[in-house]
């Protein structure tokens, strides 16, 4: 895991991009979370003559948590619903997200009243669980 100056934690993923993505659909089914869309910026790139290593945004969430935080501060809704960004490094398979506290600092979110915690701790549980292949 790692982190930067940009509020991001990335972290390495063992397999390929959709490797990865699979994983990630299949840990939101089991936590009851809804895939809202795949944003595909490779193919973006590439329907437009330029190149880009793969790189998708899953954007995801549980409409329920996030309305609570968007009627705190409908400005919050920039940030959700929440997103991992999962990217081709030249051959090495990462993730990134920004954690729910950043975002709960940014809007004023008050995470004694919200679940700050707990959703950056989803975040984080996801990247983990994502980031090495399914065993079965």
């Amino acid at each position: 895991m790692g982190g930067t100056d940009d509020g991001l934690v990335t972290r390495t993923c063992s397999g390929s991009v959709e490797e990865v993505l699979g994983r990630l659909r299949s840990e939101l089914d089991l936590r009851g979370l809804r895939l809202f869309a795949v944003i595909d910026h490779g193919e973006a790139a590439r329907d437009v003559g330029l190149e880009l290593n793969h790189e998708v945004v899953a954007v995801f969430g549980n409409a329920a948590v996030g309305t609570k935080l968007m009627q705190r501060n409908p400005r919050a809704g920039i940030d959700l619903p929440l997103r991992i960004l999962i990217w081709d490094d030249h051959g090495t398979t990462m993730t990134a997200y920004t954690p729910a506290t950043v975002i709960g600092e940014r809007f004023a979110l008050d995470p004694a009243e919200l679940p700050i915690d707990k959703l950056t701790d989803l975040l984080e549980e996801l990247s983990v669980a994502v980031s090495r292949p399914t065993r079965g």
